[in-house]
């Protein structure tokens, strides 16, 4: 086993099997493992990969579902010196290919179903279900060996890059050290409550930095029963909650919405079900106050981050919410917020500026993008495009994002106040507010919806908006789509529902 006492990630799970060897410490499917199991075959699965002649510092890609080998491959990496790259298993073509060479990844562990998409000069290490694979070194386990780091113990290394979600353009990779990311988990343990007696399921995908970093890793930190699907399939988390298997459970709105249009929502027993958490993206407030309706004794918690600050940076406790649903809530323990204006100058509470951080959470910097670390960080504070409002209390909330906010007539209005009257219409299942080229008023605020009442009009739905909203606020024009664009987190891709009607109109 490794020494407990180091700054890297895979210290974390060390810690922990130290503490309490013989608890539950992962499920997934038909597997269990102790939290000692685990930490060893994390250190057989560390000693596979430097045996396929990877060294300190190699990046390693990780393209697969959500598993145990998944789990174990991320922490092997932190053990073997490794640098972890996880790359979203729906990509393929370019937009994968983009992000293997651009990280410059030696080797890609991946499952063997998806493996056939990587480009061709790529070193594949399956994760699962192969020969020789991953998961098959770990029970390959040899009685009364010690295990030692394989890498260094400079929590300063570099531990993963962090994709961002490319909402806006091509995607960077965040240089995260061991170090921020423990700072991170630590204040994700603080501001959420995290319990060594929770029972956690964790059902969003773990190359995604919220799920692994906020919601697992820092339960591994506590010494919690863990339970891992491959999707948060609704069956299955119902029957985990009946079943006394689940009490915790982490999701973006979008799911939280399919959850409670599910027809077991209202008939199931989900009384276990103590403590919600959301983020990724802003949660309707309509849609929060049916939920809570439903399961008045649930906990709700709003996690707020991107992933350059590892991911969490505000937190609405349930405490927090009465009269301020629409906050995102105060930074947590390792990060340090305010708002400032075009200058970089902090403005009084109550007015909107962009958010800016400093925080040992924080990346280094983009990899092998000088422009673009240089743009993003002024005098030592990450700038986050986001737009919001501190009140005198220090809660924060969230206007849109700054490339989102769209000039109507010359007044620029918040998408996020008109979602949340469209949310208000029973016939809406979800909203994207965006801008569109207009002659008239410049870009003309349009509302993309998915029809929760298929006899929903367009004529109908502006009347509504009208009667809440000042008219340059209220919808010009109401789109209707099967679904939104989304990114793995949740977060409606904004930028593809601009290009897409964009080119719609002019080729009209």
């Amino acid at each position: 086993m490794t020494g407990a006492g180091g700054n890297r990630v895979d210290d974390v799970l060390a810690r922990s099997a130290r503490r309490t060897p013989g608890r539950v410490a992962l499920r997934y499917g038909e597997r269990v493992w102790t939290y000692a199991e685990l930490n060893d075959a994390v250190s057989e699965a560390a000693a596979f990969l430097i045996g396929e002649r990877l060294g300190n510092g190699d990046r390693v890609g990780a393209y697969g579902h959500n598993s145990d080998a998944y789990l174990i491959g991320f922490l092997a990496c932190s053990r073997a010196g490794l640098v972890h790259v996880p790359i979203n298993h729906n990509l393929t073509g370019e937009d994968l290919r983009y992000i293997v060479e651009q990280s410059g990844c030696s080797a890609v562990l991946a499952d063997p179903q998806v493996q056939h998409r990587l480009p061709g000069h790529v070193r594949v290490l399956p994760l699962r279900d192969a020969t020789g694979s991953l998961l098959e070194q770990t029970r390959r386990r040899r009685a009364g060996e010690a295990h030692v780091h394989l890498g260094t113990d400079d929590g300063d290394g570099l531990a993963q890059l962090l994709y961002t979600s490319g909402t806006t353009a091509l995607p960077k990779g965040a240089m995260m050290s061991h170090r921020a990311l423990v700072h991170e988990y630590a204040s994700a343990i603080t501001a959420l409550d995290l319990k060594e007696s929770d029972k956690p399921v964790h059902a969003l995908p773990l190359y995604h930095s919220a799920q692994m970093h906020v919601f697992l890793m820092p339960y591994l930190a506590v010494g919690a029963e863990n339970t891992v699907l491959d999707a948060p399939d609704a069956e299955r988390i119902f029957e985990l909650v009946e079943a006394g298997r689940a009490d915790s459970l982490f999701a973006p709105p979008t799911v939280w919405i399919g959850l409670s249009r599910h027809p077991g929502f209202a008939s199931r027993d989900l009384g276990a079900l103590r403590k919600a958490y959301y983020g990724a993206s802003i949660m309707p407030v309509p849609v929060l106050e049916r939920l809570r309706a439903r399961l008045p004794g649930l906990r709700f918690y709003n996690c707020f981050g991107q992933s350059e600050i590892g991911p969490l940076a505000t937190v609405l406790g349930p405490d927090e919410h009465e009269g301020r649903m629409d906050s995102c809530g105060r930074p947590v323990l390792f990060v340090e917020a305010r708002v400032v204006d075009e200058r970089g100058r902090e403005v009084p509470d109550g007015t909107q500026g962009e958010v800016v951080y400093r925080s040992p959470q924080l990346c280094a910097g983009y990899w092998e993008k000088p422009e673009e670390t240089a743009a993003a960080f002024r005098d030592g504070w990450f700038r986050s495009g986001d737009l919001a409002v501190r009140d005198t209390e220090g809660f924060f909330t969230v206007v849109d994002r700054v490339k989102d906010v769209i000039n109507s007539g010359g007044v620029l209005v918040a998408s996020r106040q008109v979602e949340d009257v469209l949310y208000e219409h029973p016939g809406v299942a979800e909203a994207a507010v965006i801008g569109l080229p207009d002659e008239r008023w410049i870009e003309a605020v349009t509302a993309v919806v998915v029809r929760g009442d298929r006899d929903l009009t367009e004529a109908v739905l502006l009347a509504h908006a009208r009667e809440k909203l000042a008219h340059f606020k209220a919808p010009k024009r109401v789109l209707f789509v099967d679904e939104l664009p989304r990114n793995a987190s949740g977060k409606i891709l904004k930028r593809e529902l601009r290009t897409r009607f964009t080119a719609g109109r002019a080729g009209a």
